[in-house]
């Protein structure tokens, strides 16, 4: 293993420069940092990473908080955590991967701990308890003074939108637009009467961004294109979507168009239609917002708004980045969602 030693040898200067160099903490001139940054890359040395925290009092940790729920499609989460992992890398961080339910005991616990030098935070609800100490604001003083909260060069980002972003940065598909887009889609068509099988009952429960911020979308669009729209949480498995259809067509026997949001719903809704003799998409519709591989893989190719995993996780990682380099200012952003046309919806069946 090369040592700090052989690079300042092999650049021809003290030891104390490399370091120097590695850590930013003095000013080197433009060629003398040249020279070293050759020599690291000639002999491949890789800095101790602990030597190198001690050094910069960084830890190059990215903390991922990812409460792993039964409630959510954990695939779509693990993506967005490879994504965040993957484009870490090339900035040079690692990441720390915490998937308990812990709230603001994890926040406290990673920023008092030093164990990350920032946090990208997941399964963001709208009035979300983590949010007071992520801004530092409200949170009771502890002994000494000291707010629990985290400190200023410890910056974080969401991936989803709370009620308030205000002093956050938070990374998320704009899931109000997407509802708007799905009934808009099925409107044009003509149809007039659609369901809306959401997530889990949990889910709306905890007020989750996405879901509550997709269903706002999916009324507002409905209530100006004079559509008819009925939403029904539905848990996992072919046995809840079977009860979750039947209270549908019970109380709106006209519906033949359906949004999907609820990945674990989209087979068994499929399959329960195909058994009561109603074609997709000649006698009904469906629209789903879910990753694009569900889409393509189910039994018939669904018109979808895919769920862009990737760029949320990358997006997330740059603007933590950047503010952990001074140059991050607080910022929504807000992906536009596509809507990508299949097999699974067609023109509205003519009324008898």
């Amino acid at each position: 293993m090369v040592t700090l030693a052989e690079v300042a040898q092999h650049a021809g200067v003290s030891a104390s420069t490399v370091s120097y160099v590695l850590s930013g903490k003095r000013s080197i001139s433009a060629n003398t940092r040249q020279r070293v940054e050759e020599s690291i890359q000639r002999l491949g040395y890789h800095p101790n990473a602990g030597a190198r925290a001690l050094a910069s009092s960084r830890s190059n940790i990215i903390a991922l908080m990812v409460p792993l729920r039964t409630d959510m499609y954990v695939p779509v989460m693990m993506e967005i955590a490879i994504a965040v992992a993957t484009t870490a890398r090339t900035h040079g961080y690692d990441v720390l991967l915490l998937t308990g339910e812990e709230g603001p005991d994890a926040v406290r616990r990673v920023a008092g701990s030093g164990l990350a030098d920032g946090m990208i935070l997941m399964d963001v609800e709208l009035e979300d308890d983590r949010l007071p100490l992520l801004r530092g604001v409200d949170a009771p003083e502890a002994p000494g003074g000291a707010r629990p909260g985290l400190r200023a060069d410890q910056p974080a980002v969401l991936i989803g939108l709370p009620a308030d972003t205000s002093g956050l940065t938070c990374v998320d598909l704009d899931f109000r637009a997407t509802g708007a887009l799905c009934v808009g889609h099925l409107a044009k068509l003509g149809h007039r009467d659609i369901a809306v099988i959401g997530e889990a009952p949990a889910v709306y429960e905890r007020h989750t961004g996405f879901a509550e911020r997709t269903l706002d979308g999916l009324r507002s669009e409905a209530r100006e294109l004079g559509v008819r729209l009925l939403h029904r949480p539905c848990g996992g498995g072919y046995d809840a979507m079977a009860v979750t259809l039947a209270r549908i067509l019970d109380e709106r026997p006209d519906t033949t168009g359906f949004v999907v949001q609820n990945e674990s719903a989209v087979e068994p809704l499929l399959a329960l239609l195909r058994q009561q003799g109603r074609a997709v998409p000649e006698d009904v519709s469906v629209v789903a917002v879910c990753p694009e591989q569900v889409a393509v893989q189910a039994s018939v190719r669904l018109t979808s708004v895919a769920i862009p995993a990737q760029e949320m996780g990358r997006y997330a990682v740059e603007h933590l980045v950047a503010k952990l380099d001074g140059r991050g200012e607080d910022v929504v952003v807000l992906i536009a969602p596509e809507l990508t046309v299949r097999a699974s919806s067609g023109p509205a069946p003519a009324r008898a």
